[in-house]
C-alpha cells in the first residue's frame, strides 16, 4: 500500500476502533486460481492479538490457504472530496478532486479451528456483539440446540495471529487547517458515508498535537 508519512496511522487504539466499527474484512489469499478475496466478518482479540471468524465448510479458503500469510483489509469510511469544499479554491484555484478514506491492513498466517465448543463460543460472542443494538436481541440459545449443532458442523473457525498491521487514514492532513475545516463542513451536510468521514476528520483534528 502506498503510504505517505502524513497519512500513516500507527495508534493501535485507532486501528482497533476502525476494525470494530467495520468488521467485514476482505481476506486476500493466493490460491490455485490466483489472488482470491473472501469477505468475512472478523473480531479482534486484543489479549491474543489475533483476528477470529468463521467460514462455511464448503468454502475452500480454510483448506487451500491454511498456514498461508493472508492480508485482511478493513475498509472504514470513505468519500469523494470536491475542490469546491476548499476555501483556498477562491484564492488560488490550484485545487483538484481527491478521495478521503481510512483503511487498516492486517497480515498474518491463517490457522484453522474445528473445535465445536470454540466455534459455539465464537458465534455466541459475535451474535451478542452485533445484536446488542437490536430492540429484541436474538441469541444463539434462542435456536433449538440440535439445529445449532447442525449449523456448527457446517462452518470452520479461523484465526489470524497479527504479525503486522498498518493504517492509512487519508483525511486531508496535507491540506491547510482552513481547507480541512471546509471539507468537514461540506461532508457534514452530505450523505451518511460522507458524514462518517467528517466525523473521522474531526476526531483526528481533536487528537492532533496542539501547536
Amino acid at each position: 500500500m502506498y503510504l505517505p508519512k502524513h497519512f500513516e496511522q500507527t495508534d493501535p487504539a485507532a486501528l482497533i476502533s476502525l476494525m470494530a466499527a467495520h468488521p467485514l474484512a476482505t481476506l486476500v489469499s493466493l490460491r490455485a486460481p490466483g489472488l482470491t478475496a473472501d469477505h468475512i466478518p472478523l473480531e479482534y482479540d486484543s489479549a491474543a492479538h489475533c483476528l477470529r471468524g468463521h467460514v462455511a465448510r464448503a468454502n475452500p479458503l480454510w483448506r487451500e490457504a491454511a498456514g498461508q500469510n493472508l492480508l485482511a483489509i478493513f475498509q472504514g469510511p470513505q468519500s469523494y472530496i470536491s475542490p469546491n469544499l476548499y476555501p483556498s479554491k477562491a484564492q488560488t484555484h490550484k485545487v483538484v478532486p481527491t478521495w478521503n478514506y481510512a483503511v487498516v491492513h492486517v497480515h498474518g498466517p491463517l490457522q484453522v479451528v474445528e473445535d465445536a465448543p470454540w466455534l459455539h463460543a465464537l458465534v455466541s460472542r459475535l451474535t451478542d456483539h452485533h445484536e446488542r443494538s437490536q430492540p429484541d436481541a436474538w441469541a444463539v440459545g434462542d435456536a433449538p440446540a440440535e439445529y445449532v449443532q447442525q449449523m456448527l458442523r457446517a462452518i470452520v473457525g479461523i484465526e489470524i495471529p497479527v504479525q503486522s498491521w498498518l493504517g492509512k487514514f487519508k483525511l486531508s492532513q496535507n491540506r491547510s487547517q482552513a481547507d480541512r475545516e471546509g471539507v468537514i463542513r461540506g461532508l457534514a451536510q452530505s450523505h451518511a458515508e460522507a458524514q462518517s468521514v467528517a466525523s473521522a476528520m474531526s476526531d483526528l483534528e481533536a487528537s492532533a498535537p496542539k501547536e
